[in-house]
Parts: structure tokens; C-alpha cells; sequence
């Protein structure tokens, strides 16, 4: 297999990963939702934070090894 195999494989991992995580910490205290009427705005703040905190670590130690 080549590096560019692998690379495709790591990341695929990753995204289940991030998939599986979002479903379990869909809405974290700290994300904006707005409801008016029949309008709902929701903007996952610590969510979003959660998840590039994980993944500059997940891509740190596969830029180690």
C-alpha cells in the first residue's frame, strides 16, 4: 500500500471518529441557538472547538510516527 493509501485510510478513521463524537455531543453547553417562529439558527460554538481540538491532536501524532 502506498503513503497516499494510507493517508486516505487515516483520515476515513478520523471522520467516524468526528461522526460518532458529534452524535454523542451534538449540543455541548456554550452553542448558540436561536428559535423565532418557524426559524431555528444554531451555531455549534464548543462544538466546533471540541472537534479542532481533537483533530490537531489526531494530526499531530500521525505527523509524528
Amino acid at each position: 500500500m502506498t503513503g497516499f493509501g494510507k493517508i486516505f485510510i487515516v483520515i476515513g478513521i478520523v471522520f467516524i471518529v468526528i461522526g460518532l463524537l458529534w452524535s454523542i455531543f451534538g449540543k455541548l453547553p456554550g452553542d448558540i441557538s436561536f428559535k423565532k417562529g418557524n426559524v431555528t439558527f444554531f451555531f455549534p460554538i464548543m462544538t466546533s472547538i471540541i472537534a479542532s481540538i481533537v483533530l490537531s491532536v489526531i494530526f499531530y501524532l500521525i505527523r509524528k510516527f
